[in-house]
């Protein structure tokens, strides 16, 4: 039934007005999308300094933890396809955070490893991201964090 007030709004500017007024009329998963948009601007300021995004970010994080490991590897730590991580690999590559070199193991496969730089940078960005989820997550109590870690981790897995 079209116009019904079940039905989505056929108007653009209607579907992009916000959220609704009446914080009853928000949904869980529009909650949900709000707060991880949110998280999602700071963490791309959070990054500006280092000229990375969140990707570059996260393939720096778990090449520092892990040390060299082959692109297919880092793929699998990512969750990403394996094209994709040749371009975040590309990237840090090119602002000197990483580099690859032959597998000593296989001389046809290659190593991505943290270069000097790379390790340095890994270690700023962790302690500034960490700084970032205390200034987001602090006004929680005790309580509400640990039952939020409890609930995310639920979705997640």
């Amino acid at each position: 039934m079209t116009g019904a007030t079940s039905d989505p709004p056929t108007d653009p500017a209607a579907r992009c007005a916000g959220p609704p007024t009446d914080p009853a009329e928000e949904s869980l998963a529009e909650l949900f999308w709000a707060v991880a948009r949110r998280l999602r601007h700071q963490s791309r300021r959070t990054l500006e300094p280092w000229d990375v995004n969140p990707g570059h970010a996260r393939a720096l994080s778990v090449l520092t933890r892990h040390g060299a490991m082959r692109l297919s590897a880092l793929a699998e730590h990512l969750h990403i396809a394996p094209r994709s991580t040749t371009e975040v690999v590309d990237g840090l590559e090119e602002r000197g955070l990483v580099a690859r070199r032959p597998d000593p193991a296989d001389r046809r496969a290659t190593l991505v490893a943290p270069t000097d730089e790379g390790t340095r940078v890994g270690a700023a960005i962790r302690t500034a991201r960490s700084a970032e989820a205390e200034r987001f997550f602090g006004h929680l109590s005790p309580t509400d964090h640990a039952e939020l870690i409890r609930i995310l981790r639920t979705l997640r897995d």
